[in-house]
């Protein structure tokens, strides 16, 4: 699911109950485009964690709350507060990794 307002991101990631992967990309980033299907599996296979993208374009309060100066960026976040990041395309195993660390 794409986050579209700064209030839906506190709501959503900053008071979630549960860990959320924040996938930080925007539409002319190639390296994000081509990571979105490895991000739809993962969200359609997430148990115990919700997953969101946040467009930097489209929310760059977000991006500046976390300090985003490379896209893609994943951020695993639990209780408001970061846990892991990975900067740049991976594997799903690298992604699921930075999840694994907030549960």
């Amino acid at each position: 699911m794409e986050i579209k307002s700064m209030s839906e991101f506190n709501e959503r990631v900053m008071d979630a109950a549960s860990p959320v992967l924040v996938d930080f990309f925007a539409e002319w980033c190639g390296p994000c485009r081509m990571m979105a299907p490895l991000i739809g599996e993962i969200a359609k296979e997430a148990s115990g964690f919700e997953v969101y993208k946040v467009n930097v374009d489209e929310v760059p309060e977000a991006a500046q709350k976390f300090g985003i100066s490379s896209i893609p960026t994943f951020v695993a976040v639990k209780n408001g507060s970061e846990i892991a990041r990975h900067v740049g395309a991976a594997s799903k195993q690298v992604i699921l990794s930075l999840i694994e660390k907030a549960t």
